[in-house]
């Protein structure tokens, strides 16, 4: 129901609201396998945290009768659902819908929605036959009884094959999407952190610079400052019209961001000396959860809501950086103005995303959580040097744009919202950092 009317209010309305009755069922029914990809990606989404929470709410109330129902089979079947439905979307769903609303019906062929069904049908029978003859091509080249074996066996060897594919260049895509959006989103925070001061020094250096010049034409210079004080204080006034955006939520956003990105980085640091030590840090599959035997963080309940909160941040901040990123700023989805091609491109685009989102997260050592079922058997989860060089790439990229988008302004500004700036300037240098010192200056100079 929800993904039905995030589709409904981007969806543009000329598309259903047509004479031809043909087109407005065609439209419609494309709309429904885009709700339907779209709700298997926001379960792909909520996998993991729902078994960390279902894990640690099993160690709370380990004898409750009310809880009987939360087990590990429950669990394991809604990973094995997500990892079917994921599938099928990508393969069969999103596709048939492109080239649903793109057909016409064979030449010679009655007009109507069957005949539409039957082009869209030949057409994406001949689209996985193409995608069956690259693929196996490509497995005889890497694995040869590998590829002897998915000829034979279609369903057991091909289609896991073709799967963690599709997985390794959404876990790519993930790593790619994820820094630039955290520089995003840190970027925006600090426009509106440190803007409501620029404006006002720019606002007051241009009306100073034509009050002087009034004044000074009728030489009254003296005048001229005194209005100019007069209207410094009417600024200060109109900056002070909200002063719990600009004091506290504007300072505590950019906190929090600061802190979800710090916790992230020192914990995929921490995953890499893991891999370096012990080999049993790789990621790895498991048939039984084992619910409720013991906690999936080190820091017990505390530590798993850090988890889930960490892995819901990171799906934002690479959902965020997707639709920042040049190469994908045209899918963006408008209000009432987005045509059905493109909501089929973004419930792609967001499966994809949110289908690497499991993987990704244990990838780099967000959780202990196991993956479970077909989501663990994936061929290049136990290459070491994968693993490693993936968790490197990600702490390096992250850190170069936290780095590079908390600039001094944006370190002044926080320091003035918390006080520090008031810190007595006989405060040793031992004990004060050297940026601390000079933005405190900055803020006294200024």
């Amino acid at each position: 129901m929800v993904s039905y009317l995030i589709l409904t209010h981007f969806k543009k309305t000329a598309e259903f609201v047509t004479d031809d009755a043909e087109d407005a069922t065609v439209n419609k029914i494309a709309l429904w396998l885009c709700t339907f990809t779209l709700s298997v990606a926001v379960c792909a989404v909520l996998l993991l945290p729902i078994s960390i929470l279902s894990n640690e709410v099993l160690l709370t109330f380990p004898h409750s009768y009310y809880m009987q129902w939360l087990n590990g089979s429950l669990i394991h079947g809604l990973w094995n659902l997500v990892f079917l439905f994921s599938n099928l979307s990508l393969v069969f769903l999103m596709p048939f819908a492109y080239f649903f609303t793109e057909s016409e019906g064979f030449a010679g062929s009655k007009k109507g929605v069957m005949a539409r069904v039957y082009e869209a049908v030949v057409l994406l029978l001949l689209l996985a036959l193409l995608v069956l003859g690259i693929v196996w091509v490509a497995s005889a080249l890497l694995h040869d009884n590998i590829a002897r074996k998915s000829l034979y066996d279609l369903w057991e060897y091909y289609l896991p094959y073709l799967y963690s594919g599709i997985s390794l260049f959404g876990v790519l895509l993930l790593l790619l999407c994820t820094p630039f959006g955290l520089s995003r989103m840190f970027s925006v925070t600090g426009s509106l952190l440190v803007k409501p001061r620029v404006r006002l020094t720019q606002q007051a250096v241009l009306c100073f610079s034509n009050i002087v010049k009034s004044f000074v034409a009728l030489k009254s210079p003296f005048v001229a400052f005194l209005f100019f004080d007069f209207l410094l204080v009417l600024a200060e006034m109109r900056r002070k019209a909200s002063p719990w955006q600009r004091n506290l939520a504007y300072p505590l956003a950019m906190l929090v961001l600061l802190g979800l990105t710090v916790m992230c980085v020192l914990m995929v640091c921490f995953n890499v000396l893991e891999l370096l030590l012990d080999e049993t840090a790789l990621p790895r599959g498991m048939e039984d959860p084992h619910l409720g035997m013991a906690s999936f963080s080190m820091f017990g309940s505390l530590g798993a809501a850090v988890q889930v909160v960490l892995i819901l941040y990171l799906m934002v901040s690479s959902v965020v950086g997707f639709y920042s990123s040049p190469p994908f700023t045209g899918l963006l989805p408008r209000a009432q103005d987005t045509n059905l091609t493109e909501i089929i491109a973004n419930c792609v685009s967001l499966l994809i995303l949110s289908s690497a989102l499991p993987v990704f997260s244990r990838t780099l050592g967000i959780t202990r959580f196991d993956l479970l079922g077909d989501f663990g058997r994936y061929n290049w989860l136990e290459n070491f040097y994968i693993v490693f060089l993936y968790n490197m790439l990600f702490a390096g990229l992250t850190s170069a744009s936290l780095i590079k988008t908390v600039t001094w302004a944006v370190q002044r500004e926080l320091i003035r919202a918390f006080g520090l700036h008031r810190l007595p300037l006989t405060v040793s240098r031992s004990t004060v950092p050297f940026r601390l010192l000079l933005a405190s200056g900055l803020s006294k100079i200024q």
